[in-house]
């Protein structure tokens, strides 16, 4: 090999090194160090036990530890905010609810846009909420409340986990499709607000399955319909709200993994992968549809186009029922 040859070959081997150190993290080992989930609920709630769940066998997917990080308050903006700041490097996923397609129609002032920041991975799970009643209120079905309402307007209280809440915001889409009037009565979560409910501080809420089910079994609430398209396994006896006559009263709660918008395209298919994976394990299934969920693991796109619907809807009925937050 001539000198001229080998000062060509150390020069090509000095480019491909410098090539290599500058590849992106993408097309590196990922992943290579934990993980951090942001949670945008507290400890203890059903949407934190289903996140758990995924997390620790999600790490086993990915061959790294999956750290929950829990950072409730403004209805989950103050966790978005912070996955939408993070690194686009994959080391800092989100697991968010349904709240994340509702905020940015309500609160006036927020920092991140669900579709513009977000790249969405897959959905984890979801449960229909129940429209439910207090034993003492006259009323058997849905039509009965319309009619009680319309005829009593501001007679009646809902309560709901909290302005912008899926709960509060299922009630003012059955509001503004069935114009009636009925006191909106927020409470700071879901506990509280049932809690009203049982006691008769309010007469009738949206309530998630989970919770709902077992109250009706008892006796102690009333099961009025089911706010999705088919009916609930664990209350076959308690029709839809469609059944009953009021078309598009769906509201369910969702939760799934975004991660930041930048997040090169190898990790966000690595991160599905290995999620799908998870939510497809038989004790990952049992455990999730223990909680009352049901689990989804769709694709990405599939859930970006879910994502993007939840948001137009929710707009349109915070638009027409008023509902908005300083």
């Amino acid at each position: 090999m001539t000198a001229l040859n080998r000062s060509a070959l150390r020069a090509s081997v000095v480019i491909v090194t410098i090539l290599a150190a500058a590849l992106p993290v993408s097309a590196q080992e990922f992943p290579n160090r934990s993980i951090r989930m942001v949670l945008p609920f507290p400890a203890g709630g059903g949407s934190d036990v289903v996140a758990r769940i995924i997390a620790q066998r999600y790490a086993q997917q990915l061959g790294q530890q999956v750290v929950v990080d829990n950072r409730a308050g403004a209805s989950g903006n103050i966790a978005a905010e912070i996955v939408a700041r993070a690194p686009a490097d994959g080391y800092t996923v989100f697991f968010a609810n349904s709240s994340i397609s509702i905020s940015p129609a309500i609160f006036k002032k927020i920092n991140f846009d669900p579709v513009r920041d977000f790249a969405a991975i897959s959905m984890a799970s979801s449960y229909p909420f129940a429209l439910v009643s207090h034993p003492a209120l006259p009323v058997k079905a849905v039509k009965d409340l319309v009619v009680l309402a319309k005829g009593k307007p501001n007679a009646l209280d809902y309560s709901s986990a909290g302005t912008g809440t899926m709960s509060h915001m299922a009630m003012e889409l059955l509001r503004v499709t069935t114009g009636t009037r009925i006191n909106h009565l927020p409470y700071k979560g879901a506990a509280p607000a049932s809690v009203a409910l049982l006691t008769g501080e309010s007469q009738v809420a949206f309530v998630v399955m989970p919770v709902a089910a077992p109250q009706v079994s008892a006796g102690r609430l009333r099961g009025l319909g089911v706010a999705d398209r088919v009916r609930s396994n664990v209350m076959p006896n308690v029709p839809t709200i469609e059944e009953q006559g009021f078309k598009g009263i769906i509201a369910l709660q969702w939760n799934g993994l975004f991660v930041p918008v930048k997040t090169p395209a190898p990790i966000q298919e690595r991160l599905y992968r290995d999620w799908v994976a998870t939510l497809k394990s038989p004790e990952v299934i049992q455990r999730i549809r223990s909680e009352g969920a049901e689990p989804s693991g769709n694709t990405p796109a599939e859930f970006a186009a879910f994502v993007r619907s939840e948001a137009a809807k929710w707009s349109e009925v915070a638009k027409k029922s008023g509902t908005t937050v300083d």
